[in-house]
């Protein structure tokens, strides 16, 4: 993968304003607010939030919220547009990559420490909201990306013939299962994507690369079995 991207998060935690152009200076406010709040309370208390809650806390009225943004959906795609994007250019990035093993494993590395960023948008990307032109128009351009970059590496004899492509679901929803404590989250994760990616390999041409440090978990203050 050329262009390796480290995390899909904004660093900044608040969302580039892309779209409107020309809107008056107090619409454009009241927009900039609607998205900050958006965010904020996504990460907070998560996708369903009431669209009213949001309202109140951007200090805008119900109406003027659902003037620029009709549905929750729209509302979702706007905020995570960044991200998105960012999540479009990692399928992109792995399906330029000539070796498809390589693609296939940074995708999956990638995305995940992505999850320990920003575990919204990775909700997000995962749920089964309703169909809107731009959620799934782009969910749609990462997934049949994802399942070109499978088939590509299964193609190449490196990834077992018995992998589907709704297993990256899995994986992505394991990943996020172990994020939960945000000092942990990142050795964590790196510890489970290697231990995974080691199963999905096939005809390992090379020895196994080794494993990265084990998170401090609690699990590993356990008496260790014997051998033997």
């Amino acid at each position: 993968m050329p262009a390796h991207v480290s995390h899909i998060a904004s660093a900044t935690g608040r969302v580039r304003d892309t779209g409107a152009p020309g809107l008056r200076s107090d619409a454009a406010s009241n927009r900039r607010r609607v998205l900050d709040a958006a965010r904020a309370l996504f990460v907070s208390r998560g996708l369903d939030v009431p669209m009213a809650t949001i309202a109140r806390h951007a200090g805008v009225g119900v109406a003027t919220l659902y003037r620029r943004f009709p549905t929750r959906e729209a509302l979702v795609t706007e905020v995570f547009s960044d991200e998105f994007a960012a999540c479009a250019t990692i399928v992109d990035d792995a399906l330029a990559d000539d070796d498809a093993w390589r693609a296939f494993r940074r995708t999956i590395e990638t995305v995940c420490a992505s999850q320990t960023q920003d575990r919204e948008f990775n909700d997000a990307l995962l749920s089964s909201l309703p169909e809107t032109v731009g959620f799934e128009r782009e969910r749609l351009r990462v997934e049949e990306g994802f399942a070109e970059v499978v088939r590509r590496a299964k193609a190449a004899g490196r990834l077992r013939e018995d992998f589907d492509v709704s297993d990256l679901s899995l994986v992505f929803l394991a990943n996020r299962g172990v994020i939960g404590d945000a000092a942990t989250a990142p050795a964590a994760s790196r510890r489970l994507v290697a231990h995974l990616l080691r199963s999905f390999e096939a005809g390992r041409a090379e020895p196994a690369r080794p494993l990265p440090p084990p998170a401090p978990l609690g699990l590993g203050r356990l008496p260790r079995t014997s051998e033997g």
